[in-house]
């Protein structure tokens, strides 16, 4: 598969760029749990369908990227959060994404999707393509119907300047029903990542060396992300389960490799424990803004100190 733009700036290259440049892996989650939403911000009963719920949302979603600002290169919106407040939550989705890259972050769109054929392309333009109406820096897809249906998202980001994070090893505890199982000699996950190498490979970035085709590998499954690490040196992790899911940071940045700052490899997810720490449930906005920075600079340095153990 060739690239059929010379002048695109890879996703793989943006994203170990901004990350050289912040100095650590974080990336928030944007999860926004309605029941979860603090005082300062909730209006009415915050029910999915209460038009007044995308609204107040919006105001914590805003408030909280302000705080991220220059703290971190990427967020991660969970798009099921936003579909279900219907099409206010979808407008709310595009503005947020947009609000975000304006403030300099990269967008990772944690949709999980998986179809086959033309479909596949439709969601390929829902999020991947420069006239994308939810303009997003990368996607996560599912691969259990076939290498086939990736193509739709690799040709997308190609041409576009994007990225896509296959679902190979999750955080979920029942993540192994089914990636556990056995084919031959090796698990299902081993297999998938040995499908997705040559895929991987093709999609490395020319001034970092790597890819803009990325795995997601949860940090509850340590030995098995460094399995993953063998088969894929330079594929971009997305970490999910560390912090409130009850990964480590130790656990989070072991598959990192040495760069020239430092190690790297990857993207670290926090969702909850930055969006909804505890003495952030309060209707008085300066000690909203206190719990969420404190939040914020806690897992920076849980994660950096882990980083600098490696060394």
């Amino acid at each position: 598969m060739e690239n059929t733009q010379d002048d695109v700036d890879f996703f793989g290259d943006k994203l170990i760029d901004k990350i050289r440049i912040i100095g650590n892996p974080l990336c928030v989650g944007l999860d926004p749990y309605l029941d979860k939403i603090p005082p300062l911000f909730r209006v009415g009963p915050m029910t999915p369908a209460d038009p007044r719920t995308a609204k107040a949302t919006r105001s914590f979603l805003m408030s909280l990227i302000d705080l991220l600002e220059h703290k971190i290169a990427i967020i991660k919106p969970q798009s099921a959060f936003f579909e279900r407040m219907g099409w206010r939550g979808t407008q709310l989705l595009e503005e947020i994404t947009s609000y975000a890259q304006g403030k300099g972050f990269l967008v990772l769109m944690d949709a999980k999707r998986g179809d086959i054929g033309s479909t596949a392309e439709a969601y390929a333009q829902s999020f991947l393509t420069k006239d994308a109406p939810i303009k997003s820096d990368a996607l996560t897809v599912s691969p259990f119907l076939g290498l086939d249906t990736l193509e739709p998202y690799i040709q997308a980001a190609r041409i576009n300047g994007s990225g896509v994070f296959v679902l190979v090893k999750t955080s979920n505890p029942g993540s192994g029903d089914f990636q556990d199982l056995l084919v031959g000699e090796e698990t299902l996950f081993e297999k998938i990542a040995q499908k997705l190498e040559p895929l991987s490979k093709n999609f490395e970035s020319p001034r970092t060396g790597w890819s803009s085709l990325g795995i997601v590998v949860g940090a509850t499954y340590p030995a098995q992300g460094e399995n993953l690490r063998e088969l894929l040196p330079h594929t971009p992790f997305l970490i999910p389960g560390y912090g409130a899911q009850g990964g480590g940071a130790e656990d989070a940045v072991r598959t990192f490799v040495k760069g020239p700052n430092g190690y790297e490899g990857g993207i670290v997810n926090s969702s909850r424990a930055i969006l909804f720490p505890d003495k952030g449930n309060t209707y008085n906005p300066n000690e909203w803004e206190t719990a969420i920075s404190d939040a914020i600079e806690y897992a920076v340095d849980d994660l950096t100190e882990a980083l600098a153990r490696k060394c």
